[in-house]
Protein backbone atom coordinates (compact mmCIF):
# COMPACT_ATOMS: atom_id res chain seq x y z
CA UNK A 1 0.00 0.00 0.00
CA UNK A 2 3.10 2.63 1.07
CA UNK A 3 5.13 1.87 -2.43
CA UNK A 4 1.21 2.49 -4.08
CA UNK A 5 0.83 5.84 -2.31
CA UNK A 6 4.71 7.05 -2.80
CA UNK A 7 4.42 6.54 -6.62
CA UNK A 8 0.98 8.14 -6.95
CA UNK A 9 2.92 11.31 -5.00
CA UNK A 10 6.08 10.65 -6.95
CA UNK A 11 3.91 11.51 -10.25
CA UNK A 12 2.14 14.43 -8.27
CA UNK A 13 5.80 15.80 -8.18
CA UNK A 14 6.94 14.76 -11.08
CA UNK A 15 4.32 17.01 -12.75
CA UNK A 16 5.00 20.50 -10.78
CA UNK A 17 7.48 22.14 -13.70
CA UNK A 18 4.80 21.21 -16.50
CA UNK A 19 2.02 22.69 -14.38
CA UNK A 20 3.97 25.65 -13.71
CA UNK A 21 4.95 26.29 -17.49
CA UNK A 22 1.40 25.38 -18.64
CA UNK A 23 -0.86 27.17 -16.35
CA UNK A 24 -3.01 29.71 -17.94
CA UNK A 25 -2.20 28.26 -21.84
CA UNK A 26 -4.98 27.06 -24.32
CA UNK A 27 -5.35 23.29 -24.61
CA UNK A 28 -7.36 21.99 -27.66
CA UNK A 29 -8.63 18.25 -26.91
CA UNK A 30 -10.17 16.52 -29.74
CA UNK A 31 -13.04 13.80 -28.34
CA UNK A 32 -13.73 10.99 -30.22
CA UNK A 33 -13.67 7.27 -30.58
CA UNK A 34 -14.44 4.60 -27.89
CA UNK A 35 -14.12 7.26 -25.20
CA UNK A 36 -17.33 9.16 -26.38
CA UNK A 37 -19.45 6.12 -26.12
CA UNK A 38 -17.72 3.79 -22.89
CA UNK A 39 -19.31 5.61 -19.82
CA UNK A 40 -16.12 4.40 -17.81
CA UNK A 41 -13.70 6.09 -20.36
CA UNK A 42 -16.19 9.00 -20.71
CA UNK A 43 -15.99 9.77 -17.23
CA UNK A 44 -11.98 9.35 -16.87
CA UNK A 45 -11.99 12.02 -20.05
CA UNK A 46 -14.39 14.07 -18.03
CA UNK A 47 -12.53 14.21 -14.78
CA UNK A 48 -8.89 15.10 -17.31
CA UNK A 49 -10.58 17.72 -18.68
CA UNK A 50 -11.76 19.05 -15.29
CA UNK A 51 -8.70 18.76 -13.63
CA UNK A 52 -6.89 20.76 -16.73
CA UNK A 53 -9.32 23.39 -15.67
CA UNK A 54 -8.57 23.31 -11.97
CA UNK A 55 -4.99 23.60 -12.15
CA UNK A 56 -4.79 26.77 -14.05
CA UNK A 57 -5.13 25.24 -17.61
CA UNK A 58 -7.83 26.94 -20.02
CA UNK A 59 -9.22 23.65 -22.06
CA UNK A 60 -11.53 23.49 -25.34
CA UNK A 61 -12.92 20.61 -26.21
CA UNK A 62 -13.66 19.77 -29.91
CA UNK A 63 -15.64 16.51 -30.35
CA UNK A 64 -16.84 14.40 -33.15
CA UNK A 65 -19.52 12.08 -32.98
CA UNK A 66 -19.77 10.16 -36.22
CA UNK A 67 -20.62 7.00 -34.62
CA UNK A 68 -24.11 8.47 -32.99
CA UNK A 69 -24.66 9.86 -36.57
CA UNK A 70 -24.57 6.74 -38.39
CA UNK A 71 -26.90 5.25 -35.43
CA UNK A 72 -29.41 7.79 -35.71
CA UNK A 73 -29.28 7.56 -39.29
CA UNK A 74 -29.91 3.59 -39.20
CA UNK A 75 -32.29 3.99 -36.93
CA UNK A 76 -34.19 6.43 -40.18
CA UNK A 77 -33.37 3.78 -42.71
CA UNK A 78 -30.77 6.35 -43.86
CA UNK A 79 -27.89 4.94 -46.20
CA UNK A 80 -24.68 6.15 -45.07
CA UNK A 81 -22.14 6.86 -47.56
CA UNK A 82 -18.40 7.18 -47.31
CA UNK A 83 -16.06 8.65 -49.69
CA UNK A 84 -12.06 8.23 -48.44
CA UNK A 85 -13.20 8.51 -44.84
CA UNK A 86 -15.65 11.11 -45.73
CA UNK A 87 -19.64 11.18 -44.81
CA UNK A 88 -21.26 11.86 -48.18
CA UNK A 89 -23.93 14.93 -46.42
CA UNK A 90 -27.05 15.73 -48.15
CA UNK A 91 -29.78 18.04 -46.68
CA UNK A 92 -31.44 15.52 -44.85
CA UNK A 93 -28.02 13.97 -43.17
CA UNK A 94 -26.85 17.48 -42.36
CA UNK A 95 -29.70 18.01 -40.05
CA UNK A 96 -29.15 14.62 -38.15
CA UNK A 97 -25.61 15.30 -38.03
CA UNK A 98 -26.56 18.83 -36.68
CA UNK A 99 -29.25 17.62 -34.04
CA UNK A 100 -26.80 14.99 -33.09
CA UNK A 101 -23.91 17.17 -32.50
CA UNK A 102 -25.32 19.86 -31.30
CA UNK A 103 -27.88 18.83 -29.44
CA UNK A 104 -27.31 15.60 -27.59
CA UNK A 105 -23.71 14.65 -27.65
CA UNK A 106 -22.72 18.92 -26.87
CA UNK A 107 -25.44 19.11 -23.70
CA UNK A 108 -24.00 15.42 -22.18
CA UNK A 109 -20.57 17.09 -22.54
CA UNK A 110 -21.91 19.97 -20.97
CA UNK A 111 -23.35 18.39 -18.28
CA UNK A 112 -20.69 15.78 -17.17
CA UNK A 113 -18.37 18.94 -17.11
CA UNK A 114 -20.84 20.61 -15.08
CA UNK A 115 -21.14 17.84 -12.21
CA UNK A 116 -17.33 18.36 -11.23
CA UNK A 117 -17.92 21.71 -11.24
CA UNK A 118 -16.80 23.19 -14.30
CA UNK A 119 -18.74 25.49 -15.92
CA UNK A 120 -19.24 24.53 -19.91
CA UNK A 121 -20.75 26.13 -22.67
CA UNK A 122 -21.73 24.08 -25.78
CA UNK A 123 -21.76 25.92 -28.72
CA UNK A 124 -21.51 24.89 -32.80
CA UNK A 125 -19.51 27.04 -35.38
CA UNK A 126 -22.78 28.83 -36.75
CA UNK A 127 -22.66 30.55 -33.51
CA UNK A 128 -21.10 33.83 -33.61
CA UNK A 129 -20.26 32.22 -37.18
CA UNK A 130 -17.61 30.78 -35.09
CA UNK A 131 -16.43 28.53 -38.07
CA UNK A 132 -17.16 29.98 -41.65
CA UNK A 133 -16.86 27.49 -44.14
CA UNK A 134 -17.15 26.49 -47.69
CA UNK A 135 -18.29 23.33 -49.81
CA UNK A 136 -15.52 20.83 -49.64
CA UNK A 137 -14.51 19.32 -53.19
CA UNK A 138 -12.36 16.71 -52.75
CA UNK A 139 -9.18 15.64 -54.47
CA UNK A 140 -11.19 13.66 -57.16
CA UNK A 141 -13.23 16.66 -57.95
CA UNK A 142 -16.21 14.91 -56.27
CA UNK A 143 -19.41 16.97 -54.71
CA UNK A 144 -19.76 15.37 -50.86
CA UNK A 145 -22.69 17.18 -50.05
CA UNK A 146 -23.04 19.61 -47.49
CA UNK A 147 -19.41 18.64 -45.95
CA UNK A 148 -17.78 21.89 -45.21
CA UNK A 149 -13.52 23.27 -44.83
CA UNK A 150 -12.84 26.13 -42.51
CA UNK A 151 -11.91 29.06 -44.29
CA UNK A 152 -11.60 31.04 -41.02
CA UNK A 153 -12.31 30.67 -37.22
CA UNK A 154 -14.03 33.94 -35.61
CA UNK A 155 -12.52 33.56 -31.88
CA UNK A 156 -14.28 36.33 -30.25
CA UNK A 157 -17.08 33.96 -29.11
CA UNK A 158 -14.74 31.60 -27.90
CA UNK A 159 -12.04 33.82 -26.39
CA UNK A 160 -15.28 35.43 -24.34
CA UNK A 161 -16.46 32.28 -23.00
CA UNK A 162 -12.79 31.35 -22.01
CA UNK A 163 -12.19 34.98 -20.24
CA UNK A 164 -15.38 34.44 -18.24
CA UNK A 165 -14.02 30.84 -16.88
CA UNK A 166 -16.70 28.71 -19.13
CA UNK A 167 -14.64 25.18 -20.98
CA UNK A 168 -16.35 25.70 -24.49
CA UNK A 169 -17.23 22.46 -26.07
CA UNK A 170 -17.83 23.02 -29.59
CA UNK A 171 -19.52 21.10 -32.17
CA UNK A 172 -17.80 20.57 -35.92
CA UNK A 173 -20.45 22.60 -38.08
CA UNK A 174 -20.03 25.32 -39.68
CA UNK A 175 -21.88 28.47 -42.09
CA UNK A 176 -20.95 30.11 -44.99
CA UNK A 177 -21.79 33.68 -46.20
CA UNK A 178 -24.82 32.71 -47.12
CA UNK A 179 -25.99 31.25 -43.78
CA UNK A 180 -25.84 27.42 -45.28
CA UNK A 181 -24.85 25.06 -43.11
CA UNK A 182 -21.96 22.51 -43.20
CA UNK A 183 -21.40 19.17 -41.51
CA UNK A 184 -17.23 19.45 -40.73
CA UNK A 185 -14.57 16.72 -40.08
CA UNK A 186 -13.74 17.49 -36.38
CA UNK A 187 -9.96 16.53 -36.63
CA UNK A 188 -9.70 19.42 -39.07
CA UNK A 189 -12.09 21.41 -37.25
CA UNK A 190 -9.93 21.10 -34.09
CA UNK A 191 -6.81 21.68 -35.83
CA UNK A 192 -7.97 25.03 -37.05
CA UNK A 193 -9.41 25.98 -33.78
CA UNK A 194 -5.83 25.37 -32.21
CA UNK A 195 -4.50 27.56 -34.79
CA UNK A 196 -6.94 30.37 -34.19
CA UNK A 197 -6.34 30.21 -30.38
CA UNK A 198 -2.54 30.07 -30.26
CA UNK A 199 -2.86 27.10 -28.47
CA UNK A 200 0.11 25.57 -26.59
CA UNK A 201 -1.12 21.86 -26.94
CA UNK A 202 -3.50 20.41 -29.59
CA UNK A 203 -4.55 16.50 -28.04
CA UNK A 204 -6.35 14.06 -30.19
CA UNK A 205 -7.70 11.23 -28.23
CA UNK A 206 -8.20 7.90 -30.75
CA UNK A 207 -8.58 4.37 -30.59
CA UNK A 208 -4.77 3.48 -31.33
CA UNK A 209 -1.51 3.99 -28.75
CA UNK A 210 0.12 6.52 -31.32
CA UNK A 211 1.34 6.75 -34.14
CA UNK A 212 3.05 3.60 -34.88
CA UNK A 213 5.58 2.45 -37.07
CA UNK A 214 3.45 -1.06 -37.63
CA UNK A 215 0.17 -0.33 -37.03
CA UNK A 216 -0.22 -4.28 -35.72
CA UNK A 217 2.68 -3.74 -33.21
CA UNK A 218 1.70 -1.11 -30.85
CA UNK A 219 5.45 -1.15 -29.03
CA UNK A 220 6.15 0.36 -32.32
CA UNK A 221 4.56 3.75 -31.17
CA UNK A 222 7.08 7.00 -32.21
CA UNK A 223 6.87 8.73 -29.03
CA UNK A 224 8.40 12.10 -30.30
CA UNK A 225 9.17 13.47 -33.90
CA UNK A 226 9.17 16.68 -35.64
CA UNK A 227 7.22 17.90 -38.84
CA UNK A 228 9.98 16.87 -40.80
CA UNK A 229 10.27 13.10 -40.41
CA UNK A 230 6.29 13.27 -40.20
CA UNK A 231 6.50 13.97 -43.84
CA UNK A 232 9.07 11.68 -44.54
CA UNK A 233 6.94 8.75 -42.63
CA UNK A 234 3.91 9.56 -44.86
CA UNK A 235 6.00 9.63 -48.11
CA UNK A 236 7.72 6.83 -47.39
CA UNK A 237 3.99 4.80 -46.87
CA UNK A 238 5.21 4.16 -42.80
CA UNK A 239 2.78 6.22 -41.99
CA UNK A 240 -0.84 5.14 -43.70
CA UNK A 241 -4.31 4.24 -44.34
CA UNK A 242 -6.57 5.98 -41.97
CA UNK A 243 -3.66 7.54 -40.00
CA UNK A 244 -2.79 9.84 -42.49
CA UNK A 245 -5.46 12.48 -42.37
CA UNK A 246 -4.78 12.52 -38.96
CA UNK A 247 -1.04 13.19 -38.76
CA UNK A 248 -2.01 16.17 -41.95
CA UNK A 249 -4.07 17.85 -38.89
CA UNK A 250 -1.22 17.77 -36.58
CA UNK A 251 1.03 19.19 -39.30
CA UNK A 252 -1.53 21.94 -40.52
CA UNK A 253 -1.72 22.92 -36.50
CA UNK A 254 1.85 23.52 -36.06
CA UNK A 255 1.65 25.33 -39.01
CA UNK A 256 -1.03 27.38 -37.86
CA UNK A 257 1.32 27.79 -34.39
CA UNK A 258 0.18 25.57 -32.12
CA UNK A 259 3.44 24.49 -30.40
CA UNK A 260 2.87 20.97 -29.77
CA UNK A 261 0.16 17.79 -30.86
CA UNK A 262 -0.10 14.81 -28.75
CA UNK A 263 -2.11 11.73 -30.76
CA UNK A 264 -3.11 9.78 -27.61
CA UNK A 265 -4.90 6.36 -27.07
CA UNK A 266 -8.52 7.49 -25.01
CA UNK A 267 -9.02 3.99 -24.02
CA UNK A 268 -6.03 4.43 -21.85
CA UNK A 269 -7.70 5.72 -18.83
CA UNK A 270 -5.75 9.06 -17.75
CA UNK A 271 -3.53 8.99 -20.85
CA UNK A 272 -4.38 13.08 -20.95
CA UNK A 273 -2.68 14.03 -17.88
CA UNK A 274 0.43 11.57 -18.31
CA UNK A 275 1.36 12.68 -21.84
CA UNK A 276 1.06 16.16 -20.70
CA UNK A 277 2.07 16.12 -16.77
CA UNK A 278 5.19 13.17 -17.21
CA UNK A 279 8.41 13.12 -18.52
CA UNK A 280 8.29 9.83 -20.67
CA UNK A 281 4.43 10.68 -21.82
CA UNK A 282 2.50 8.07 -22.68
CA UNK A 283 1.45 8.79 -26.56
CA UNK A 284 3.47 10.72 -29.55
CA UNK A 285 4.31 14.11 -29.39
CA UNK A 286 4.60 15.95 -32.94
CA UNK A 287 6.77 18.99 -32.79
CA UNK A 288 7.49 21.59 -35.31
CA UNK A 289 10.66 22.06 -37.21
CA UNK A 290 12.31 23.81 -33.82
CA UNK A 291 11.51 21.71 -31.58
CA UNK A 292 9.75 22.81 -28.28
CA UNK A 293 10.56 21.61 -24.37
CA UNK A 294 7.46 19.35 -23.88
Amino acid sequence: MYETERAKADVLVEAIPYIRKFAGSVVVVKYGGSAMVDEKLKRSVIRDIALLKYIGLKPVVVHGGGKEISSLLDRLGKETVFVDGLRVTDSETASVAEMVLSGSIAKSLVESLESYGIESCGINGKDGHTLIAKKKIDEKGRDLGFVGEIEKVDTHLLKTLIGAGYVPVISPVGVDAYSQTYNINADYAASAIAGALDAQKLVFLTDVEGILRDKEDPSSIIRRMNASEAKALIADGTIKGGMIPKVECCLDALDKGVKTVHVLDGRLPHSMLLEIFTASGVGTMVTPEVDYDK
